[in-house]
């Protein structure tokens, strides 16, 4: 029996950015469409007080950036 299992890596993407790519690498691992990602992340960021913009910065520093 063969597994054929992919595995999908959370990286910054390089094609799909605006700024960093952290948006873009999200939505590649999530399977959705980039702008989606990015209106919830603006949307979270004004009722979440500020706290996802520290952990965009995080994500920007910490995640790698595709090949």
């Amino acid at each position: 029996m063969t597994n054929n299992v992919t595995t999908r890596k959370l990286r910054r993407s390089r094609s799909d950015r605006m700024l960093a790519g952290v948006c873009g690498g999200w939505a590649e691992l999530l399977g959705v469409d980039a702008a989606i990602v990015r209106i919830g992340f603006v949307a979270s960021a004004i009722f979440g007080l500020g706290a996802p913009v520290l952990l965009y910065a995080a994500c920007w520093l910490l995640m790698p950036e595709e090949e």
